[in-house]
């Protein structure tokens, strides 16, 4: 999402006037997930995408509309017929988007908060008040509206929103438990900036929201008019900033750097690092976010013990040096890394196998390293060898079959 944050950056900076849009539900088989943007000028330049490609074009024409009349507009997109191909979902998915106008004050500065948080991967939330669903019947919204427009709309909403994030020295994000003795102290916790318009709505969303961003949740909560959570009519999207995950990358060798560069296309906060400072320099490695030189064991036990290691972390150990690879394998192998390889052939792999036993690795520790590294997709370069990592990699998060598309059946995304 880089180039959305950027340009919505310059665009809040230079004061111009534009839409935006953000994924507030999905069905079934949406490509994007909720909290997905895209955002639309005056003059019609577009940046960011809410489905791949399917409703793009019905939504720039509803920002436009929604630019126009300064009216926020709630817009459900389904799937489409052949005539309403434009404006549906091919791919048989459903979404609900929210398009506001970001024309004042009171929306540029929490939108311009948020985008800083996404740019600088710090924890935070982003508010949006939810128009008025006008009344219709499940088969007005999900068959006959969808097949005939594509689309079924909320009206009458102010497009308010509140911007949340941890205050400075904050002792944390309280968790899901301590939502309520949390709320009182809302504003000793909480920065915020941007209102809902009412202090107790502020309140309420500002400590839910809290712990949404502990759980790295987006979704839509329901509140009466004065933030009551028993209550009921005013919906309140959340969609919370997702810290990149992490791909860790030992051996700063020519692999290395193209992997680096997939990865950094792909999302990932990279680092590369290695003992030898000849080879571990900035220059030979520009897609990454940061390069260290140091004893990869040394490095990784310093990054697990300030809890700088994930569920979402990548490790590959490139080095194909058992004097580097085994210690810091072994590392990688008790951390809660979600992914651990290692290049080399099988030769190479035996031997850190035996090396790992000898200094006391478990099997199950040792299974967890994906050995030799990435899926047998004929990669010999270094480019297609990062494909082969990463499509490995994808694999092991998303647990996919691995097969042919076409050889598979049922719903492509989950």
């Amino acid at each position: 999402m880089a180039e959305l944050e950027q340009t919505l950056l310059n665009w809040l900076q230079a004061g111009r006037r534009f839409s935006v849009a953000i994924v507030v539900e999905t069905w079934a088989s949406a490509p994007r997930p909720a909290g997905s943007m895209m955002a639309v000028a005056s003059d019609g330049q577009t940046v960011g995408s809410l489905s791949g490609g399917c409703v793009e074009s019905a939504v720039h024409e509803l920002a436009l509309e929604v630019l126009a009349t300064g009216q926020a507009k709630l817009s459900h997109y389904g799937t489409s017929d052949d005539e309403a191909y434009a404006v549906g979902l091919a791919c048989g998915g459903q979404i609900e988007a929210l398009v506001i106008p970001v024309v004042d004050e009171a929306r540029r500065v929490p939108l311009a908060a948020y985008m800083r948080a996404l740019e600088e991967s710090r924890p935070a939330a982003l508010a949006l008040e939810l128009p008025v669903i006008r009344e219709t019947s499940a088969d007005e919204v999900f068959g006959r509206a969808a097949e005939d427009s594509g689309a079924s709309e909320g009206i009458g909403g102010t497009g308010r929103m509140l911007f949340i994030e941890p205050a400075e020295g904050a002792a944390g994000v309280p968790s899901s438990a301590g939502r309520d003795s949390a709320a009182a102290e809302a504003g000793a916790e909480w920065r915020t900036s941007g209102t809902l318009g009412h202090p107790r709505l502020d309140e309420h969303v500002t400590t839910d929201a809290g712990a949404m961003i502990a759980q790295g949740r987006s979704g839509v909560r329901e509140y009466d008019s004065t933030g009551m959570r028993l209550g009921a009519g005013t919906r309140i999207f959340v969609t919370t900033s997702d810290p990149p995950p992490r791909l860790i990358i030992f051996g700063a060798i020519d692999y290395a750097a193209a992997l680096s560069q997939l990865g950094k296309f792909l999302g990932y906060q990279v680092t590369v690092c290695d003992a030898r400072p000849i080879f571990a320099t900035p220059e030979r490695f520009p897609d990454a976010d940061e390069v260290i030189v140091s004893w990869p064991h040394r490095y990784l036990a310093e990054e697990v013990r300030a809890g700088r290691i994930e569920g979402s972390t990548v490790i590959a150990v490139l080095t194909h040096d058992l004097k580097f690879d085994v210690p810091v394998l072994l590392e990688a192998a008790r951390s809660v890394a979600g992914y651990i390889g290692a290049l080399g052939s099988r030769r190479t792999h035996r031997l850190r196998v035996e090396a790992m036993s000898l200094a006391g690795a478990s099997a199950a520790e040792i299974d967890r390293i994906h050995g030799p590294i990435g899926l047998d997709l004929g990669a010999r370069s270094p480019e297609a060898t990062a494909v082969s990592i990463f499509a490995e990699v994808l694999l092991e998060f998303a647990q996919g079959s691995g097969l042919s598309l076409r050889r598979t059946s049922g719903p492509i995304h989950s």
